[in-house]
């Protein structure tokens, strides 16, 4: 796999993070009734950047979670020989709340799909939404974003690999390109 190009530096993500940020502000009813739930991994650090900008500019703090959506999802078979059960809490009730799932890449919509199996097995919320940093294309399943950080169209030889310095260490936006030998990775 080689490097095709940066497609967003930190100044460009953090950006995008705060344009999502007042897009939210603007489009919720009653941000005292809003939770983030940041799909792991790199969703996690998103959804708390866009809650920290939301309390900057508004003084609400909205309500911050982690779901591990592992168990939900309908490739586990090909991900893992034995799947890891991950018994989990979220620590606010999802019931009639806005909920909003942060993730760093739509691509097929298969994680999407198993984050609101996970979410309805909390609660019941009032409305479920999508925050992505990068909408790539290739969807499976009739999902679509809410909030979308950047639109990039890829082919399926190529990577979208989001590095946010909580978890990386850097914080950008890179795309990558399989060789031709190589088998197709079905990933982000």
């Amino acid at each position: 796999m080689k490097l095709k190009a940066q497609l967003m530096d930190d100044v460009t993500v953090k950006r995008a993070l705060t344009r999502l940020s007042y897009e939210i502000i603007e489009k919720s009813r009653d941000l005292e009734n809003v939770v983030l739930i940041g799909i792991k991994t790199r969703g996690v650090p998103i959804a708390e950047q866009i809650a920290a900008n939301i309390e900057t500019h508004t003084g609400v703090k909205v309500q911050t979670c982690t779901l591990d959506i592992t168990f939900y999802r309908d490739d586990l078979t090909k991900r893992h020989d034995l799947p890891t059960v991950n018994t989990q809490t979220l620590p606010v009730d999802l019931n009639d709340k806005e909920v909003i799932l942060v993730d760093d890449v739509l691509f097929t919509g298969r994680t999407v799909r198993a984050a609101i199996d996970a979410v309805f097995r909390f609660g019941r919320p009032a409305r479920i939404r999508l925050v992505v940093l990068v909408d790539r294309g290739h969807r499976e399943l009739p999902i679509r974003p809410d909030f979308v950080g950047k639109n990039i169209p890829t082919s399926l030889r190529e990577i979208i690999a989001v590095h946010l310095e909580a978890v990386d260490g850097k914080t950008n936006v890179e795309i990558y390109e399989q060789d031709e030998n190589e088998p197709e990775i079905y990933g982000q």
